[in-house]
């Protein structure tokens, strides 16, 4: 039989051909591979370079290698985070002609590590709850699409910041079932499996001494079951609320935050008995959302201000004709934060007199009216409005400021005086 590669690119074959297909992968020459670390597998793996590209070369029966190669382009095509799906190889030979297994080869994903290499590395507590939050997102957006692992683990999860986020992307799908929709004991016992391979792999670990001591393995292994139930209950729940009640999406998204996941992308759905709100979960590094903020609106704050202020700018995002993501013909994030510093942020800070605003900066202002809106919305149970929200806050609130000293307005306040940069 000869030599065959099914490809996702036609220029893929050509670079490929110059790999040694001739010989089992265990003893490809140095001069093909790329030194980069990988996790525990049941197969022979190797990372090689084909051109100007890193790919990884799996050796595996031809049924499983075509199947994955399948899976992994129909998450390719569900928006699922995993790894790229090259080729698959058959047909090959040794030099006396016996048959050698086939390839699924993937590429590289760059920048990543696989999770149990950067366990490796004596992370610190803090770090490791962001990786294990960032898998428990891999997991539940794999099971609202209907795909069910079967072999989580460490080894077949790899870690990479992408601007600031914390994100997991499959690697082995080999073991994967695609299905309409999965039920409760199907994740059930795909979180087991993952809760088993991941304080397995701890442990081990731990007794090559590279694991942080104050990491329990197996409370590990539970707390990963735990992210995954409270952020699939969160997600997954009934979502239509009446319109107006605008106050109901940032409940969602506080829970959330609560939970210790940021909101990624919001969409909202007009329907004739209320508005349906789909939220998509990301894991965040630190600062993240001060960068964020400052690129899309010139605004610099404090983290947890830009968290609160970027929950808004998203929320009234959703809520504009022209916010369509994805849809090239949608207006950019810039423009459309742009817009909302323009006719939302300055007005309402403006709103406040000068004299009361006393030393506080804008963005603290502004976080506080938010908090203030909330406050009252609830207790309303409507959304009030921010302009309603301004007047009770100016009323009632910052009189009682310590610092506020009435009658000290400055009437000539410039365009800058809520201190905004217009944003390019």
């Amino acid at each position: 039989m000869a030599l065959q590669i099914s490809a996702t690119n036609p220029e893929h074959p050509a670079l490929l051909l110059e790999l040694p297909w001739h010989l089992p992968l265990e003893e490809w020459p140095e001069r093909y591979l790329v030194p980069l670390p990988r996790g525990i597998s049941r197969h022979v793996v190797r990372y090689a370079r084909a051109g100007a590209e890193v790919v990884a070369v799996k050796e595996l029966a031809e049924r499983p290698a075509v199947r994955e190669y399948e899976l992994l382009r129909t998450l390719d095509r569900l928006g699922i985070p995993a790894v790229d799906p090259l080729a698959v190889v058959t047909g090959r030979t040794d030099q006396d002609g016996e048959p050698l297994e086939p390839v699924l080869i993937t590429r590289h994903l760059g920048g990543s590590m696989p999770y149990r290499s950067m366990f490796e590395t004596t992370m610190r507590p803090t770090t490791v709850h962001r990786l294990m939050d960032a898998l428990a997102v891999l997991l539940v957006r794999l099971h609202l699409a209907g795909f069910a692992w079967g072999d989580c683990s460490l080894s077949n999860t790899l870690f990479r910041r992408d601007a600031g986020a914390y994100a997991a992307y499959l690697v082995d799908a080999e073991t994967g079932d695609l299905h309409p929709a999965l039920s409760r004991g199907q994740r059930e016992y795909d979180i087991d499996l993952a809760r088993v391979n991941i304080s397995g792999e701890m442990l081990d670990l731990e007794a090559a001494g590279n694991l942080h001591p104050s990491v329990d393995p197996i409370a590990f292994g539970h707390e990963i079951c735990e992210r995954y139930s409270a952020l699939w209950d969160e997600l997954t729940r009934t979502s239509v609320y009446p319109a107006g009640k605008h106050h109901y999406m940032e409940r969602r998204i506080r829970r959330l935050n609560d939970l210790g996941f940021d909101v990624a992308e919001m969409q909202i759905e007009h329907s004739s008995n209320g508005d349906t709100i789909t939220f998509v979960p990301k894991v965040v590094d630190a600062g993240h959302h001060q960068r964020q903020l400052l690129r899309l609106t010139g605004l610099d704050t404090e983290e947890n201000q830009a968290r609160r202020l970027l929950n808004d700018l998203e929320s009234w995002m959703a809520t504009q004709d022209d916010y369509a993501p994805g849809d090239p013909l949608g207006a950019r994030p810039e423009v459309l934060a742009h817009r909302w510093v323009r006719d939302v942020f300055r007005p309402t800070v403006r709103a406040v007199p000068q004299d009361l605003r006393a030393s506080v900066d804008p963005a603290e202002l502004y976080h506080e009216l938010l908090e203030h809106r909330w406050y009252l919305s609830e207790r309303a149970q409507h959304d009030i409005g921010l302009d309603a929200a301004v007047e009770d806050y100016v009323t009632n609130v910052l009189p009682r400021r310590p610092g506020a000293v009435p009658g000290t307005s400055d009437d000539a306040e410039d365009d800058a005086s809520d201190g905004t940069p217009t944003p390019v």
